[in-house]
């Protein structure tokens, strides 16, 4: 008669054995947002200049507005277009943050947008939060540059809205 050996248990993972997160860099991040100008944005702009004329893209900006620039008195933009403009951007990143927490730009650059907690893709109210984020990163002038002085690379905006950015494996 044949000795019959025991099952191996499965063993689970020590935490030295599990994957370290690594962060995304700053470089990358650049890289990406960049590529999104280009990917997202362009298309955003082409169809508000379709449907809004071509004299709207160049009236003043809402950063002109602003800041006071004398051009926003003299060719102040349609309002309409405007909200129409950040609502289109709002609606696209936020979708493509949330389906595979990658944007075209940041696929490209082999990042991912995550809930910092989980490191599971985050809720859409997180990532509407993270856009909103843009545009206090961008106010703020430094807040695209806080993750260069964080171990876990996350910007203002990120940290605003729970957020990280990891490297995809």
């Amino acid at each position: 008669m044949r000795r019959q050996t025991p099952k191996k248990k499965k063993r689970l993972p020590t935490r030295s054995e599990t994957p370290e997160t690594v962060y995304a860099p700053f470089r990358s991040r650049a890289l990406g947002f960049f590529t999104d100008i280009f990917m997202i944005g362009l298309p955003i702009s082409l169809l508000v200049t379709a449907f809004f004329g071509y004299d709207q893209m160049h009236t003043a900006g809402g950063l002109d507005v602003i800041v006071g620039d004398p051009k926003a008195r003299t060719n102040p933009p349609d309002p309409v277009a405007s909200a129409l403009q950040i609502g289109l951007f709002l609606v696209a990143y936020v979708w493509f943050w949330h389906r595979s927490g990658q944007t075209p730009g940041k696929k490209m650059a082999r990042i991912r947008v995550v809930d910092a907690r989980t490191l599971q893709n985050a809720p859409y109210w997180k990532l509407t939060l993270r856009f909103v984020g843009y545009f206090v990163s961008a106010l703020t002038l430094v807040g695209f540059f806080v993750g260069l002085l964080r171990k876990d690379a996350r910007a203002l905006h990120d940290l605003l809205s729970g957020t990280a950015v990891i490297r995809e494996s």
